[in-house]
């Protein structure tokens, strides 16, 4: 579908690129020819999965950096020992946070938990490397990634719906900015995709395929990895560099059929609402027992 060195001599960071659907945009940038740069919270799977695929492609580097991106101090001093090694191409705002809860139930600090990932971190990292684009008078493109709430918004996800939303004016907003920079951004609003991280949080009730979809979906499917890296890939490329400022869905029409990706959940009782924190409690405890 795309030549072997389209992205060669490139350079591209893509935070949350460990695991997930980050990890499968950058092997496929790495596979095109790009040399790239993964950050995220777990040193240990960033380590792992950059050994894996420099092994899987050789010839090609891939960096890791262990960082919180809802620090703006870090953020700033990991961009700028990334340049120490040479400028990027590219950044890929990936890294995201997001669980299902009634709003009433939430805490201001579980709402500042989602939007200080989506929305804070993710302006963070597009601004630090901009900055130095700009500087240096090179040609770059951010993707980021959102969802389809960012058009209709989403009960049961109001912390994620309103970030994403905030990073979709931000696209548009610094497309039209620094578009005389050579710089242009774009982002992709993906459907149901399953990842284990994300799934675990947002379909908690639920084991294996969640087949939902098989009649909620157009396609009768949820999306597939490989989907999204195609997109991802053509909307880095610079055979599309007039492509700039664009959200674009990939979710099989879902988005448009008229039933929100959570509204089922409406029926729901105050006893499955407790089921789905105590599972997400568990995914959340299990998660800080990797990184400890």
């Amino acid at each position: 579908m795309f030549k072997t060195d389209l992205f060669k001599g490139k350079r591209f960071l893509v935070t949350g690129g460990g695991t997930g659907l980050g990890r499968m945009m950058m092997e496929k940038f790495v596979e095109l020819g790009a040399d790239c740069v993964i950050c995220g919270r777990r040193g240990g799977v960033l380590e792992e999965t950059a050994k894996q695929v420099m092994e899987k492609y050789p010839g090609r580097r891939v960096d890791f950096h262990t960082v919180d991106i809802r620090v703006a101090t870090a953020v700033e001093e990991m961009i700028e020992q990334i340049w120490a090694t040479g400028p990027l191409d590219g950044l890929v705002n990936n890294a995201a946070g997001n669980f299902i809860s009634q709003t009433k139930d939430l805490s201001p600090r579980a709402f500042d938990a989602i939007a200080n990932i989506v929305l804070h971190g993710t302006f963070y990292m597009t601004n630090a490397c901009g900055k130095r684009w700009i500087a240096e008078k090179r040609k770059a493109s951010v993707l980021s990634i959102l969802t389809t709430w960012v058009w209709t918004g989403s009960p049961f996800v109001v912390p994620s719906a309103m970030s994403k939303a905030g990073v979709a004016v931000m696209t548009q907003s610094l497309a039209v900015e620094w578009a005389r920079h050579g710089i242009r951004l774009n982002a992709i609003a993906p459907g149901p995709f399953p990842t284990e991280g994300a799934w675990a949080r947002l379909n908690p009730l639920q084991e294996g395929d969640d087949r939902r979809y098989n009649t909620r979906n157009p396609m009768g499917r949820v999306g597939r990895p490989s989907e999204l890296a195609n997109m991802a890939a053509f909307l880095m490329s610079e055979e599309v560099e007039y492509i700039n400022g664009e959200v674009i869905a990939i979710d099989g029409a879902m988005g448009i059929m008229g039933n929100g990706t959570f509204s089922n959940m409406m029926s729901y009782s105050e006893e499955d609402w407790a089921r789905i924190r105590e599972q997400i409690r568990s995914t959340n405890a299990a998660d800080k027992a990797k990184r400890s």
